[in-house]
Formats: structure tokens, sequence, C-alpha cells
């Protein structure tokens, strides 16, 4: 599987489990939704205050394998370099972020407020790597 492959898996397969490194190397890892913007790149809500958001300040990159929602049947794990889009700017990438995974929120000014008073931020990654790229 290549990179716009696996872009478009994600496109319409948002259940993930994203994987960033620890200031000691080990991996961290969250179960998280993962959409994709207007350009091709990932895009994963977090909080300014999260592990995984501290974590992609310290090493700029970051992986995710996303699946169906039945788990088990087709996969793709998806690398690349990885930033913080921290408030106020971050805010309509949010809004963009639920659209891609949940579609219309019936209170756009209400999730705005929500987004602001937990300091949500998006990862978002450029992908530069996928696969599997072989079977076993």
């Amino acid at each position: 599987m290549d990179v716009a492959q696996a872009v478009e898996f994600i496109r319409t397969h948002h259940w993930a489990v994203l994987a960033t490194r620890r200031g000691d190397g080990t991996p961290q890892m969250s179960p998280v939704l993962v959409g994709v913007d207007g350009e091709g790149r990932l895009i994963v809500s977090s909080r300014e205050t999260a592990v995984k958001t501290r974590n992609v300040r310290r090493h700029p990159h970051a992986w995710v394998c996303a699946f169906t929602n039945r788990f088990f049947g087709e996969w793709c794990q998806v690398g690349g370099d990885a930033e913080i889009v921290s408030q106020p700017e971050a805010m309509e990438l949010l809004v963009e972020y639920y659209r891609v995974v949940a579609g219309e929120h019936p209170d756009w000014d209400d999730y705005r407020a929500a987004m602001r008073r937990e300091r949500r931020c998006l990862i978002r990654i450029t992908p530069n790597e996928a696969g599997p790229t072989i079977s076993g």
C-alpha cells in the first residue's frame, strides 16, 4: 500500500491508534479518530496538556494505524512529519476535523466553546510512509 492508497483508506475509516515518541524514545500510543484534511494531511484532535501533544512538540513525527470499525480486516499504517496547531489558529481546523470524522454538529457555537474550554489543538501529520508493503 502506498501513501495515496493509505490516505484514501483513512478518508472513510477513522478509527486508529496514534503513536508518538516519549522523551526516552519509547512509543506512546493513544486510540483516536483520524481524518484527512483538504491537503491530504492526517488530522487528530488533542488537548494542549495531552502526552501525545507534548511528545509531538518534542519529536515532530507520528504514526497512525487505522482500521475498520470491525477492527479485524483491512488496515493501514501511515507515518510522517507532525505538527501541533494551537488556538486560536486551530479552531476552524477543529471544525473541519469534526466534519470529516462525524459530519455536521448540532450546535457549532457549543462545539467551539468546548474546544476553547478543553484547550483543544490539532495534530497534523504530513504522510511520507505507508504500509503494509508486504504480507506474511
